[in-house]
């Protein structure tokens, strides 16, 4: 069953059976790869209408924008890597509104024609900037106030707000009566992490909860944050995480790979990344039961040439 975002009261938000499909997606145990003992059980996100993890948030930044009236007369203006953009375009053309996206250029081809297609407005940025090049240029655009509302996913407490809601209970859901030892998730606002942690701190605290980023600044994982070096989110909190973990590109590809060729899950690199560190985690601390969140599929990223490897 899906769960249920609701905006302000009094809010006025149209109604669209495209709303209804966000979240309520599967848990599934992987078979092959983890070792003998341990459980590791995937959250796939591709499974909402827009194909990521983010039309979770972009659905509750959109449902409030709407119902505060931000959005009345004006284009939804953000930053993006790619996920969080492809939801928001999709809602504007459900809903009527415009968008506007600021998107590295090293984004995926797939993303970009993605976004195009959904009639989404795209202004690429520098590649060697990465995500924080695209928040400065939408920073910039954002002093158009007549014009655009910036939604600003980064700072937006509606993102980690609606995982505390949905996506944490969600977990608690599907495994049942099954101890949860692990929660584990990548990092690029830090939304799902903080707001599955959250819940997860209230409702499950002997679970430990680990973070996982890239391992140094200059990194092929797109959509994750190497945060020592990046413009750190407003809604991350690093207090929240018991052991944060850094995963290098080609182990994240490497294992992106078996997980297509092993599981049959054709997964987006930040999965593989996800899966790195939720392994390494339950090495280190003994864990059984894993879960963990797969942001995104791997059809969006099929020009990256990593699938070539043997």
């Amino acid at each position: 069953m899906n769960a249920v975002i609701r905006p302000r009261p009094g809010a006025d938000i149209p109604a669209h059976p495209l709303l209804a499909r966000v979240g309520g997606t599967p848990l599934v145990e992987l078979r092959r790869i983890p070792p003998a003992g341990v459980r590791v059980l995937a959250k796939l996100e591709a499974a909402n209408p827009g194909g990521s993890v983010k039309d979770r948030a972009g659905r509750a930044i959109v449902e409030e924008a709407l119902g505060t009236g931000a959005l009345a007369g004006r284009r939804l203006l953000d930053a993006s890597s790619g996920n969080t953009g492809i939801a928001y375009a999709m809602l504007g053309a459900a809903l009527d509104f415009g968008v506007t996206l600021c998107i590295p250029r090293s984004a995926s081809a797939e993303r970009k024609r993605i976004l195009r297609a959904y009639g989404a407005e795209v202004i690429e940025t520098d590649p060697l900037e990465g995500s924080d090049g695209a928040i400065r240029r939408a920073r910039e655009l954002a002093q158009e106030r007549e014009r655009y509302f910036y939604a600003d996913q980064y700072s937006n407490p509606a993102n980690p707000s609606v995982h505390e809601r949905t996506t944490g209970p969600e977990i608690l859901r599907q495994l049942g009566a099954t101890r949860l030892d692990l929660f584990v998730a990548g990092l690029g606002t830090g939304g799902t992490f903080v707001g599955v942690s959250r819940f997860l701190e209230r409702r499950s605290p002997a679970t430990r909860r680990v973070s996982v980023e890239p391992d140094g600044p200059f990194h092929g994982l797109e959509g994750l944050k190497h945060m020592a070096s990046a413009i750190v989110p407003a809604v991350f909190d690093p207090s929240l995480a018991h052991l944060r973990l850094g995963v290098s590109t080609e182990e994240a590809q490497d294992m992106t790979r078996r997980l297509a060729r092993e599981e049959g899950l054709l997964a987006g690199v930040s999965s593989g990344a996800a899966l790195v560190g939720a392994l390494r985690a339950a090495r280190e601390t003994g864990a059984r039961t894993v879960v963990t969140v797969f942001p995104d599929g791997g059809e969006r990223y099929l020009s990256d040439r990593f699938w070539e490897a043997e």
